[in-house]
């Protein structure tokens, strides 16, 4: 088995409502999508190794700081990509996957990892169509827990769009 690669990492706020997420886009993404953000990533093994050992040092460092781990792609390699769902939900951390793929077809393809994921991005890049935050998208974000599609929340000023931040010390703004 191969080992999923990635071309970036970052902490992230908006790309899952209400979750700071440990985001990995992955390198070898077959769609190609015109216009794609991401093109730089598409050739497949760019980037550094994407191994269960470097993520569970990842989650070790920001322990108590996120709550969830997205992968940007990486579906075309289930098995390789199952491991590391794994790894954050025994971390205790929700999980999102962003795929190009349509629902049906991912569902084809996926090779079980939906049991393993709280959240699904599905859709290919139409720049005419725009992304989540267009209310002409034909991408969905769903949480998978609850069935509910969730493109409300990129949608600037939808009256559906509602925060609920808690800090996680009580105190942390309370000066002295």
């Amino acid at each position: 088995m191969q080992a999923l690669t990635f071309t970036a990492e970052h902490i992230v706020w908006q790309e899952v409502p209400n979750e700071t997420s440990l985001a990995f886009l992955i390198a070898g993404c077959p769609l190609r999508c015109p216009g794609c953000h991401s093109a730089d990533s598409w050739k497949a093994g760019l980037g550094k190794a994407l191994t269960a050992e470097y993520l569970a040092g990842r989650l070790k460092r920001y322990q108590g700081l996120i709550s969830c781990v997205l992968f940007m792609g990486g579906e075309w390699q289930p098995e390789a990509l199952l491991p590391l769902l794994k790894l954050a939900q025994s971390a205790g951390l929700k999980t999102c996957l962003y795929t190009g793929l349509e629902r049906a077809e991912w569902e084809a393809v996926s090779d079980g990892l939906i049991g393993h994921l709280d959240y699904l991005k599905t859709g290919r890049w139409v720049m005419e169509l725009g992304g989540l935050d267009s209310p002409t998208t034909n991408q969905r974000f769903t949480d998978l827990r609850t069935g509910e599609t969730l493109n409300h929340w990129f949608v600037k000023d939808h009256p559906q769009k509602t925060f609920a931040i808690t800090p996680a010390q009580p105190d942390f703004f309370q000066t002295a």
